[in-house]
């Protein structure tokens, strides 16, 4: 039985890295089909089936769009307007927000392993007057904000996105 709970837990651990390596890959260029990303996964060391490749684009909210039809991440809108930015914004927050902490201009998000980058993307291309910059790990997202005043302002709009307090 501890075997099996070892294997499981090494399962378990796959999946964030494999995402990471999806998200990688359809970032440094055109994807526009299961099939193409399947095989950059294989090369990247990740043999997966249509299922599991179909389950990961649906955990990623990755969608087909712009001129050339690939997929891309949810932190990059469809039509370069402000709404769908705001709008995919709140989905991934509430999609992939664990916690918000804030010390002084420096806003903290927890997310689970492997959505750190997309929430981070998601965040720059929203273009929020309340941020400087970002930067993203594997389950974890540094916002900086200009100020205090309007780092607190962000945690409030994060967390009106998730329609609960997510901070300690």
């Amino acid at each position: 039985m501890h075997n099996q709970s070892r294997v499981w837990c090494i399962l378990k651990s796959v999946k964030p890295r494999r995402q990471s390596v999806i998200l990688d890959v359809i970032q440094r260029s055109p994807v526009r089909s299961q099939e193409q990303l399947r095989r950059s996964l294989r090369a990247a060391g990740f043999d997966v089936t249509q299922a599991t490749l179909s389950r990961d684009i649906r955990e990623l909210g990755l969608v087909k769009g712009g001129v050339d039809g690939a997929y891309q991440a949810p932190g990059l809108p469809l039509a370069p307007n402000g709404k769908a930015a705001e709008m995919m914004l709140q989905r991934a927050v509430a999609e992939y927000l664990l916690r918000v902490d804030r010390v002084q201009q420096l806003v903290l998000l927890r997310t689970g392993l492997g959505r750190a980058q997309a929430l981070c993307v998601t965040i720059d291309d929203a273009h929020l007057p309340e941020v400087v910059g970002t930067v993203a790990g594997e389950d974890t997202v540094l916002v900086i904000a200009p100020d205090t005043k309007r780092a607190k302002a962000l945690v409030k709009r994060l967390e009106r996105f998730t329609g609960e307090a997510h901070s300690a």
